[in-house]
């Protein structure tokens, strides 16, 4: 099963490595970001945490997150997939860019290269993902990524004390790929 994806746009997804510890550090210093993490990433050591959390769901074959990276290897966010439910064939997907790599197609393209991955490494037939509401962007990358909006989930995440709806979007194997944009 490869670990690295070279897309034809010039990004990398490659497993996450110790060294990203600071990279990583500094993606949720960003206040968009705080809320991405159940447990807070704020300090080097949880930043290694972190890392260490993905390498563990990676060996378990449970989940595999991706840094998203450039030609320098610069990291520019993550992708992801998982928890993975191998009886079904289905994934969750997530992911999330630093604040230089927001609004140029980077989640977008790094999303349809995670759903490849995803159908042709492991053979998952069927990727979910969710976004608030009040997040077009979020939509935006799901849609140019190739996954149809399928519902709303009311009030499903709370931050702040706030509720906030989900509109979930999936893409089957059997989909079309998504023309690039």
């Amino acid at each position: 099963m490869r670990d690295r994806v070279e897309t034809p746009s010039g990004l990398v997804l490659r497993r996450w490595t110790g060294g990203d510890a600071a990279s990583v550090l500094a993606a949720f210093a960003d206040p968009l970001m705080r809320s991405q993490s159940v447990i807070p990433v704020d300090t080097p050591s949880a930043a290694e945490r972190w890392l260490a959390q993905r390498a563990e769901r990676w060996a378990d074959g449970s989940a595999f997150a991706f840094a998203v990276v450039d030609g320098a290897d610069t990291v520019l966010g993550q992708v992801s997939v998982g928890p993975v439910d191998p009886h079904h064939a289905n994934g969750w997907v997530s992911y999330w860019t630093t604040p230089a790599a927001r609004g140029r197609g980077t989640a977008s393209r790094a999303c349809r290269a995670l759903a490849h991955w995803a159908f042709t490494e492991r053979g998952l037939f069927r990727l979910e993902l969710g976004h608030r509401v009040d997040n077009p962007a979020s939509c935006r990358v799901a849609r140019a990524a190739g996954f149809a909006v399928e519902g709303l989930e009311r009030q499903k995440l709370c931050y702040d004390g706030v509720r906030h709806d989900v509109e979930t979007h999936a893409r089957l194997v059997t989909d079309p790929e998504p023309t690039p944009g």
